[in-house]
């Protein structure tokens, strides 16, 4: 068996990825259904409900476990990653983005004052508890089900 086969034959990458467009097709459906608009920036942009990162990595912690057992260090592994990719989605990229908007204020009220102009600053770059919470949920479903019909 070639890499690339065994690497096409990886049900625990399939997970992650089948996860992964799952949680992304949502977002954007969500999206659209909410602001009645397709906008094209939401099929490769950050933030929004659920959140791809955590449906993608607790998918990929699942499969793991189920796949190799959750009593093995690879899955140890796969936890640890899952919870700073939970925490980074939830906790730093979300405050970036607060951050952001500020910033863009701050230049709002300049630019208007004729003292500057300037690019808008990225606000949505983390996600929100429930957004993390509801991909972590998809993705454990997923690696579930995947793992049930593989």
């Amino acid at each position: 068996m070639t890499a690339l086969t065994a690497w096409w034959q990886n049900q625990v990458f399939w997970t992650w990825f089948v996860a992964c467009i799952i949680a992304q097709v949502t977002k954007i459906a969500l999206g659209a259904v909410r602001q009645r608009r397709f906008d094209f920036r939401w099929l490769v942009g950050t933030g929004g409900m659920p959140s791809t990162h955590a449906a993608g990595v607790a998918a990929l912690s699942t499969a793991i476990g189920l796949h190799v057992g959750f009593d093995t260090p690879l899955f140890a592994i796969a936890v640890v990653f899952t919870v700073i990719t939970l925490f980074d989605a939830q906790g730093v990229r979300r405050w970036s983005g607060k951050q952001a908007q500020i910033l863009n204020k701050m230049l709002e009220d300049i630019y208007f004052k004729r003292r500057i102009q300037d690019e808008r600053v990225k606000e949505l770059l983390g996600h929100t508890p429930t957004e993390v919470l509801a991909g972590m949920g998809m993705g454990i479903v997923t690696a579930l089900a995947m793992h049930a019909s593989g």
